[in-house]
C-alpha cells in the first residue's frame, strides 16, 4: 500500500468511525457534558504543569546521567540511557515547550546528543522509546536534520529485530543470544511509531510494513476475551510457532500488569492513525474498557489488575499517565468524549495525589510509581517515564495543537 493509500485509508477509517461503524452514538449535550473541562479540573492540572516546570529548574542543571529511579527520591543515573534514556530530553522538550525557557531547549539538545552512540544499538526493541521522544521530537521543534537522520537510523536498527517467521519485532537480547529470541513484549507496541515516522520520511514501506505485521499479531496473541493482556507472549524462534503467554513484570501469565495494558492502549491506538486498519483501534477500545473497569475509585492504577491483592495493592502512577496520554488519543480518533473524561479524572487524580510536592528533597515529579514488583524494584517511586507521560498528558489538554506538532499526532 502506497503512502497516499494509506493517507486515503487513514480519512475513511475515520468517516466511517464518525459515521458510527466504531462509535456509540451520543446526543449533542452529551458529548458537550463528557468533553468539557472543568475550571476545577483545568486549574490542578495548569498547577501540576507549573510544578514540574519549577522541579524541572531547580533539578536539570545538574543532572549526570540520564535519571533511571529514584533511591530515597533522589536520581540514580544510567550513562548510556538504558530502555529509558529518551525520556530525559523529551521532558525537556515538552518543559521548553510548555514554559518558553531557552534552557530546557539547550539542556534537552546536550542530552539527546548522549544518545548517538545508541542509533546503531540492534540489542534493544527499545529504541522507539529512545528515539521518538529525543530525537524525532527534536527534528520535529527545530527542523535539524540531524535529529531526523539519528532517528532513521535508529528504525534502521530496530527493523534488524523482525523475525519473519513469526511476524514479530524479539524484545530482548542480542541478536546472536538464543535466549529469549522468541520472546515478545506488550511493551514493543511504543517502539512502532519509530518504524512509522521512517517510512514517512523515506517512502520505504519496509518500516511501516514492518510494524503493522508486529501490531497484527500482537493483537493476535495478547489480546483476551476480556480485554486484558499478558505482559510476555513466547514463541518458537525458529519455526515462527506460538509457544504462550509469560510474563516478567505482571504477577502471573494470566494477570494483567497495567503499565502494559496502557502500553498497549497507546500503541495499538498509534497504530490505527499510522496505518488507518479499524481493527487496531476496536483493540485499543477493548483494551481501554477493561483497564477502566479495573480501575480504582482513586483513579490511580494498581500495579497488576488482576493480582491476588487487587484492587486493594500498590500503585503504579506510571500506568495511569501512560493510559491516560492513550486515552486522550482513543477519544480523539474515535470521537468518543467519555474517554477523554476519563483521562482528564486519572490525570486530576495523579496530580493531586501523586506528585512530590511536599516532599522538599524529591528530584521528580510524579511519584507512587512501580518499576517492577515481582523483582522487589523500585516500589511506589519516581521513574522518568512517570514524569514524561504526565507532561504530555497535560499538554494534549493545555497546548493540543503545540504537542500534536512536537510528537507528530
Amino acid at each position: 500500500m502506497s503512502l497516499s493509500r494509506r493517507a486515503l485509508f487513514t480519512s475513511a477509517a475515520g468517516a466511517a468511525v464518525a459515521a458510527g461503524t466504531l462509535v456509540t452514538t451520543t446526543t449533542k449535550t452529551a458529548t458537550a457534558t463528557a468533553s468539557a473541562l472543568g475550571s476545577s479540573d483545568l486549574r490542578t492540572l495548569r498547577a501540576a504543569a507549573d510544578y514540574a516546570i519549577s522541579k524541572l529548574r531547580a533539578v536539570a542543571p545538574n543532572v549526570s546521567g540520564f535519571p533511571l529511579i529514584t533511591k530515597f527520591e533522589k536520581w540514580a543515573y544510567t550513562q548510556n540511557g538504558d530502555w529509558i534514556g529518551g525520556f530525559w530530553p523529551g521532558t525537556l522538550w515538552l518543559a521548553w515547550l510548555y514554559s518558553g525557557d531557552a534552557q530546557f531547549k539547550t539542556l534537552a539538545q546536550t542530552w539527546a546528543d548522549k544518545l548517538a552512540p545508541r542509533r546503531t544499538d540492534t540489542g534493544t526493541h527499545d529504541l522507539g522509546f529512545l528515539f521518538y521522544p529525543s530525537w524525532v521530537t527534536a527534528w520535529r521543534l527545530t527542523g535539524e536534520d540531524k535529529w531526523r537522520a539519528g532517528a532513521l537510523q535508529a528504525a534502521a536498527s530496530l527493523i534488524q529485530r523482525y523475525n519473519a517467521k513469526g511476524r514479530f519485532i524479539r524484545a530482548w537480547g542480542s541478536l546472536t543470544d538464543a535466549n529469549n529470541a522468541g520472546r515478545v513484549i506488550i511493551d514493543t507496541m511504543m517502539n512502532l511509531d519509530l518504524l512509522a515516522f521512517a517510512t514517512e520520511q523515506t517512502n520505504d514501506p519496509i518500516y511501516l510494513d514492518i510494524a503493522t505485521e508486529h501490531a497484527k499479531t500482537a493483537q493476535r496473541v495478547f489480546l483476551r476475551p476480556d480485554g486484558s493482556t499478558p505482559h510476555v507472549y513466547d514463541f518458537n524462534p525458529t519455526t515462527g510457532a506460538p509457544i504462550g503467554p509469560n510474563t516478567v513484570q505482571g504477577y502471573s501469565p494470566t494477570s494483567c500488569w497495567s503499565r502494559g495494558q496502557a502500553w498497549g492502549i497507546y500503541g495499538f491506538t498509534t497504530m490505527y492513525r499510522r496505518t488507518g486498519d479499524p481493527q487496531f483501534l476496536v483493540t485499543a477500545i477493548k483494551l481501554a474498557d477493561f483497564a477502566l473497569a479495573a480501575l480504582t475509585p482513586d483513579n490511580v492504577p494498581v500495579w497488576d489488575y488482576l493480582a491476588p491483592q487487587a484492587p486493594n495493592d500498590i500503585k503504579d502512577a506510571s500506568a495511569g499517565v501512560v493510559m491516560a496520554c492513550g486515552l486522550l488519543d482513543v477519544s480523539n480518533v474515535s470521537q468518543r468524549p467519555a474517554y477523554r473524561a476519563a483521562a482528564i479524572r486519572i490525570l486530576t487524580a495523579i496530580a493531586q495525589t501523586c506528585l512530590t510536592t511536599q516532599s522538599t528533597r524529591a528530584e521528580a515529579i510524579v511519584a507512587r510509581c512501580t518499576r517492577n514488583r515481582p523483582a522487589e524494584d523500585g516500589i511506589e517511586v519516581s521513574v522518568p517515564y512517570g514524569d514524561y507521560y504526565l507532561l504530555e498528558g497535560i499538554l494534549r489538554i493545555l497546548k493540543p495543537a503545540e504537542l500534536a506538532h512536537a510528537i507528530g499526532l
